[in-house]
């Protein structure tokens, strides 16, 4: 399998959107799609990490797909509304980096 970057990922997404899916669905839609993807794969995670068991309709469900379909949707809403996803990630990075370096060293429940 090779390896795809955002940029790449931002661009074949919207090859596919726009020859197989037609037109991407309008923001809010999206939006509210993501937010149903992130359930399901929050009913995944309590099954398989938490205390609950799994239905028969969890069964053919898996992690690494619903983990797609949220990035999928991520991106077209990134694509829509103009946002560079490397760029912002790298920017994430960052953020990060300054606000918590030395946070996390000093939380005493990490430690350990």
């Amino acid at each position: 399998m090779q390896e795809i970057t955002l940029h790449e990922a931002q661009q074949k997404a919207d090859e596919w959107i726009k020859t197989i899916g037609v037109r991407y669905f309008s923001e809010l839609t999206n939006m509210t799609i993501l937010t149903e993807e992130v359930g399901e794969l929050a009913r995944i995670m309590a099954r398989t990490y938490g205390d609950q068991s799994f239905k028969k309709s969890d069964l053919e469900k898996n992690l690494p797909d619903e983990m797609a379909d949220i990035l999928w949707v991520l991106i077209c809403l990134a694509n829509q509304t103009g946002v560079n996803l490397t760029e912002a990630l790298h920017n994430n990075f960052e953020k990060k980096t300054n606000r918590d370096a030395n946070r996390h060293l000093e939380n005493e429940k990490l430690k350990g």
